[in-house]
């Protein structure tokens, strides 16, 4: 299956960083058919017109349309001559760019005049005019423009002009930031509807003018229903371009390359899920079949001992390779210290941190299919003979994700390890992992979003802004329906935070801490404590407040403190859970209890900050 071969695939320049060849070099090396060429960025070429033609001919690029054309209609008759003297001008640059197609927006300036029969009379004399030069028109209505700002109001000029030469633009922002539909689609001429761009964006109680400017990204990204929108567009029988206009302060300042290739992979999920072409199914994910970490020998042993005293054991050994495996429950900790391999040139860069993860998925082959047909890299790790091979694919960090099936998770472990025996699980509930929580580099968190979601089906929960001392962490967490699989993505703008802490001092980003979802957390506690991995002390005015907030006891309150317990509640129960203090002042683990509790604990981030941030001080 070929997912770009139903509808071309488009970006307009403005959506990327960097100069116009670098533009049009990233939306060819990422696989799009054309682009749309932004006036600023032509205007900033040193070059002609007909040499970006060139370019984009080298590149097998096609230029699908030319834009903005701005403030044309409704201005008086003494600037409506100047208007048509600048559109003959823009119809003179599209023969040489070599488009046949200028995207006119609807008129923002506050005097500009509203009358429809003097905006037709406008609007069909620069159609025929555009017909004499053998070029489009396609009228966008502007969600800010002045009279004119939902597409039924373009649609209805459009109708009014009933030339050939003039259709409509419809992009997803303007439509669905003013809480729009595309309801009555249907009833337009499949014909007149000459372009389509799709953005997505956060929800946010802002002017829409400078949330469009800003705040966009790509389909996927945001809260958008651009799959909706996507959808209405293709089942009125649109058969152009999907393009992309994004305007976004981080995609202007972040690597091209990277982010054609995000914007591409958007619209080839965007128009699998609006029912266009079909990708292999997302896979059903049971869980975290293990976390890996990269070390050397000697921090092998000292992670080892760490993750004994939180009641892990030293379960087998690999028996060609320097990895070791530790086990509680059903948690598996793989420590990798051997030469030569992925996880020491991940140690050599990072230090001692996870290196990759492991997700328990129903059907690896049709997992890999997936990543591909999405454009995500694929990867396999040099085995030893008889040795279980282990697919992967990276994370926009490189981070590798293994693919594990039932059938592999049973025989991989007896296969490749020595094994110390069965370890005795306890009675209950069975230790597991609950989340992996990863702190991103500033302006990332986008990027990492669109992966989970389009290759795994997972979910973004409303993001959460909390205070470190030294700034603000915004969280976002990422679940699959059925929770077994959670992370948690964190990213902030201010140097000074744990989080951008973390991310400098390991070069990039990474797993910032795991959290294990243990039966009962005071006994796990009190064990690690014993062991001298005591959690970290929470003050006595936050148990004081707990008090007065919560119907809890005096002895569970003493026996909380005690054991550095903190607590949340939400509409399905309760949720316990203390912090192990940081390991080599990188990562740390977190214990935790749910009792139908949904969330994370946010409202404690701000108390295990400053609690952790004293453990280190003292340390």
């Amino acid at each position: 299956m070929n997912a770009l071969k139903k509808s071309a695939k488009s970006i307009a320049t403005v959506s990327l960083s960097g100069t116009l060849a670098d533009k049009l070099e990233a939306a060819a090396a990422a696989g799009f058919e054309g682009v749309e060429i932004f006036e600023a960025d032509l205007l900033s070429f040193d070059g002609t017109p007909r040499d970006v033609r060139r370019m984009a001919d080298d590149l097998g690029l096609r230029i699908f349309m030319f834009q903005p054309f701005r403030d044309f209609e409704g201005l008086g008759p003494a600037q409506f001559q100047r208007n048509l003297e600048r559109a003959e001008r823009k119809f003179d640059v599209m023969a040489e760019l070599g488009t046949d197609l200028l995207l006119l927006c609807s008129n923002v300036q506050p005097h500009a005049q509203g009358n429809p029969a003097q905006l037709t009379v406008e609007l069909a004399e620069l159609a025929r005019r555009a017909a004499r030069r053998d070029v489009r028109i396609a009228y966008e209505a502007l969600a800010w423009g002045t009279h004119v700002k939902f597409w039924r109001q373009a649609w209805e000029l459009v109708q009014r002009v009933s030339l050939p030469s003039l259709g409509l633009a419809l992009d997803s922002f303007h439509t669905l930031a003013l809480g729009d539909s595309l309801a009555g689609i249907e009833y337009v001429p499949s014909e007149k509807i000459f372009f389509v761009q799709l953005a997505d964006a956060p929800k946010l109680s802002l002017d829409v003018l400078s949330w469009s400017r800003h705040y966009r990204n790509f389909p996927g990204q945001g809260d958008f229903d651009v799959v909706g929108f996507t959808r209405a567009v293709l089942e009125a029988g649109y058969t152009g371009p999907l393009s992309l206009e994004i305007f976004n302060d981080n995609f202007r300042a972040g690597p091209t390359r990277p982010t054609a290739l995000d914007g591409l992979r958007s619209l080839i999920w965007v128009e699998a899920e609006a029912g266009r072409v079909e990708l292999p199914k997302p896979p059903e994910l049971g869980g975290v079949e293990f976390v890996e970490f990269a070390v050397d020998a000697p921090t092998g042993l000292a992670l080892g001992q760490y993750l004994m005293a939180m009641g892990f054991v030293q379960a087998g050994k690999h028996r060609s390779k320097a990895v070791t495996l530790y086990r509680l429950g059903e948690v598996n900790i793989v420590l990798n210290a051997e030469p030569d391999s992925a996880a020491s040139e991940h140690f050599v860069l990072h230090g001692p941190s996870v290196c990759a993860l492991a997700l328990k998925v129903d059907d690896v082959p049709r997992t890999l299919a997936r990543a591909q047909a999405l454009l995500c890299p694929t990867w396999a790790e040099r085995t030893g003979p008889g040795e279980h091979r282990i697919p992967a694919v990276r994370e926009p960090d490189g981070t590798l994700l293994y693919l594990v099936d039932e059938a592999a998770s049973r025989q991989m472990w007896g296969k490749d390890f020595d094994l110390a025996g069965p370890v005795q699980a306890e009675a209950g509930v069975t230790p597991r992992i609950d989340h992996v929580a990863q702190a991103l580099n500033p302006g990332s968190m986008d990027r990492f979003i669109l992966f989970y979601r389009t290759l795994f089906d997972l979910a973004p929960e409303p993001a959460i802004d909390y205070a470190d001392r030294f700034g603000l962490v915004r969280s976002r967490a990422m679940e699959n329906a059925s929770g077994s699989v959670r992370i948690p993505l964190n990213i902030s703008e201010s140097p000074a935070t744990e989080t951008a802490r973390f991310v400098a001092a390991g070069a990039g980003a990474g797993v910032h801490h795991i959290a294990v979802a243990i039966p009962d957390l005071q006994a796990a506690t009190a064990r690690a404590a014993q062991a001298g991995l005591a959690p970290v002390s929470i003050p006595m005015n936050y148990y004081e407040d707990l008090e007065a907030r919560f119907a809890l006891d005096d002895v569970q309150l003493r026996e909380m403190r005690r054991h550095g317990i903190l607590y949340d509640h939400d509409t399905g129960g309760d949720f316990f859970h203390a912090y192990l203090p940081h390991f080599a002042e990188r990562f740390f683990f977190e214990f935790v209890e749910r009792h139908g509790y949904q969330g994370y604990g946010a409202s404690n981030a701000s108390i295990r900050l400053a609690a952790m941030a004293r453990k280190l001080s003292a340390a």
